[in-house]
């Protein structure tokens, strides 16, 4: 961007030659001669300027150079310890690289260094005379492509001499150009500066991280003390999750206050820019230099500008300024939004008016584009026909001519007009933006912080329904999972291989976790002990440490319930002392139901695990013989054998004893 800005200023300096191509061979002929007179009064002039002091700063400029950091300037100047000339102008007229400023300077102040031109845009030209100072071009071309473009030209000229004496300005550009640079580069530097527009990002991030962390932390964190209360047993539920609410929210306010502290830290800049502010000074310097010239001279053209009115064209509108009938100040000024006015003709015009204390009507023309604008301070001329002027002298526009052509068509155009029997005044216009404030930014809490913190709130609605939807996904797979664990563990109808593995393995382990068991209540262990003694007698009457070949589907699942009520007294000696009714491979029961009523014909619920009291599973079915003969699945209860005592509510060491005594042992 800035290459461009400076191959811009640079032909801008040629734009009125440029715009003769549309005019008669004399008039492009002038044209040209006065370009080139007009370079040599531009040159001469900030000479003069550099001859007084090394460091020169345009007064069009004091909301983004003031005149009064020249000493800054200065001093960054002195690091470099060879003679350093130094101008800052605006975009327009600071010329590039080739045209020829810095070199008409040079010739015109005789003096050897190191010749700079900066603008708002930053560096735009670097050139050595009479002395010699290695890489100073690349440390022009490091410092291009390593500033941002919110750069300011105080921190420009200074990363250039800190380029410039670091001794490395070569390698710097090129890494610069690898980094920076090709055709198809679209990054740069990271900014220097928290712009308007970042604290209102960071306004709106504080909000949303305000209000949706804490949030979304609280939720969470009662939805989990929820799930954990409701698992509970109902005698527990009341007491403690009760008093942790208060807390939770206390923690969340916490929280919310430790963030727009933190925020507060981090986002700490409270003003944008290198910290330079205008004093009173600086911003009315130029309304009294160009003041001071209109005194004396109805015709202004300001002398750090290139223009295309030579001293015969200057003369010839200051005679045809005198014979108009209405007084007519002519000002050729260039406009921007940096200088005090912040670019606005009306500002600038009323402020001429209160310095000279006189109605005039004030003409406003660019020196390098030739847009010319009207202000009517008091002067009775029709303003109905100063609006409807043409269009070629409200608007750049080079094929219009140069600039004297333009100021001819004006000139021209007043003689004619009509007068009007009232003094026209102007609407005041609004004050210009103080630069200090400009340059301060808005509070943190303030501006898009109310937006964030709505935003926040939803996001953290948002997340906690997330998560609670993750958690019953999760939960709903676990929970399948776990069924299908426990289908697998406790089939409703098992076939005969699966018993005698599963006899084998739970024998296997319960005898495993006694060995390893050396702290035990002794009610447990006895538990554990009996349990597999009457598991070994269904299965392996033999005791040679196999599933006997004639055990019954009925003994072995009877096998496989003592194996694994043994391990459950192992693993929790509380347990309960009964077994699941429905399947006694569920294991051991979590409730026993209430007695019946006196005189009721329902019979007793037998006990049931946790699974079962919820929804009543289906009973077991076993192969084999019935009581009454016939082969097939049938229920548990309707198998011969001691696993039959379950379905009327037997526990586990009554289980234990029918089984000793089937086999006659006491």
């Amino acid at each position: 961007m800035r290459w461009l800005a400076a191959l811009f200023a640079a032909g801008t300096v040629l734009l009125a030659a440029g715009g003769a191509h549309a005019a008669p061979a004399d008039s492009v002929a002038r044209a040209d001669s006065a370009a080139g007179a007009d370079a040599q009064s531009q040159s001469a002039y900030l000479a003069e300027q550099l001859r007084r002091d090394p460091v020169y700063i345009s007064d069009q400029l004091p909301r983004a150079v003031p005149r009064s950091t020249a000493p800054a300037f200065a001093a960054e100047a002195k690091r470099l310890h060879v003679p350093t000339y130094l101008v800052v102008l605006p975009l327009h007229t600071s010329g590039g690289p080739d045209s020829g400023l810095l070199a008409g300077i040079h010739d015109r102040l005789g003096r050897k260094g190191l010749y700079v031109s900066l603008s708002e845009m930053g560096l735009m030209d670097v050139q050595t005379y009479g002395v010699s100072v290695p890489g100073a071009q690349d440390a022009q071309t490091a410092t291009s492509y390593e500033m941002p473009t919110d750069a300011t030209p105080r921190e420009e000229f200074r990363h250039f001499v800190d380029v410039l004496t670091s001794g490395q300005a070569n390698q710097r550009a090129d890494r610069a150009r690898a980094a920076y640079g090709g055709a198809y580069n679209s990054h740069e530097p990271p900014a220097l500066h928290t712009s308007r527009t970042d604290r209102e990002d960071q306004s709106f991030l504080t909000g949303v991280a305000v209000t949706g962390v804490p949030l979304a932390a609280l939720l969470i964190a009662k939805y989990a003390v929820r799930r954990r209360r409701l698992r509970r047993e109902e005698g527990e539920a009341g007491s403690p999750g009760g008093r942790r609410w208060p807390l939770l929210e206390l923690g969340a306010l916490a929280l919310a206050g430790l963030l727009a502290f933190t925020a507060s830290q981090v986002f700490d800049d409270t003003t944008t820019g290198d910290g330079s502010v205008p004093t009173a000074t600086d911003m009315r310097a130029r309304v009294d230099r160009v003041a001071e010239g209109l005194r004396h001279d109805p015709l202004y053209v300001d002398p750090e500008s290139p223009s295309s009115l030579d001293a015969g064209r200057r003369a010839e509108l200051r005679k045809r300024i005198g014979a108009l009938p209405v007084p007519v100040l002519v000002t050729v000024v260039p406009t921007s939004t940096d200088d005090e006015s912040q670019g606005d003709e009306d500002r600038l015009a009323k402020a001429l008016h209160d310095r000279l204390h006189r109605d005039a009507l004030f003409v406003f023309a660019e020196p390098t584009g030739g847009g010319i604008q009207i202000v009517n301070y008091g002067t009775p001329v029709d303003s109905a026909y100063l609006y409807g002027r043409p269009r070629d002298l409200v608007y750049a526009d080079p094929t219009t001519g140069p600039l004297g052509s333009q100021l001819d068509k004006l000139l021209t155009y007043l003689s004619k007009a009509p007068k009007s029997p009232h003094a026209d005044q102007p609407y005041p216009p609004r004050p210009a933006p103080d630069p200090a404030a400009e340059q301060r930014l808005p509070g943190l809490f303030s501006g898009d912080f109310r937006p964030g913190l709505f935003i926040g709130g939803l996001a953290a609605l948002l997340l906690f329904g997330l998560v609670v939807a993750v958690w019953a996904l999760v939960r709903s797979l676990v929970r399948g999972r776990a069924r299908s664990l426990a289908a697998a563990a406790a089939p409703i109808q098992p076939r005969k291989s699966w018993l005698r593995r599963t006899a084998r393995e739970e024998v296997a382990a319960l005898t495993g976790e006694l060995e390893a068991a050396t702290e035990l209540p002794e009610k447990a262990r006895r538990r554990a002990w009996e349990c597999l003694d009457a598991a070994a007698l269904l299965v392996d009457g033999d005791s040679d440490g196999l599933i006997d070949d004639d055990a019954t589907p009925a003994s072995l699942a009877c096998a496989i319930v003592l194996a694994r009520a043994g391990r459950a007294a192992v693993r929790e000696p509380s347990t309960a002392a009964h077994i699941c009714h429905r399947n006694p491979l569920h294991g051991t029961a979590v409730e026993r139901a209430p007695k019946p009523p006196a005189g009721s014909r329902r019979a007793p619920r037998g006990p049931v695990c946790a699974a079962c009291l919820k929804t009543p599973g289906e009973m077991l079915r076993l192969y084999g013989a019935d009581d009454s003969g016939r082969q097939g699945y049938g229920p548990y209860p309707e198998h011969p054998g001691p696993l039959a005592s379950l379905a009327k509510g037997a526990g586990i060491d009554q289980l234990t004893r029918e089984v000793r005594e089937s086999f006659g042992v006491h």
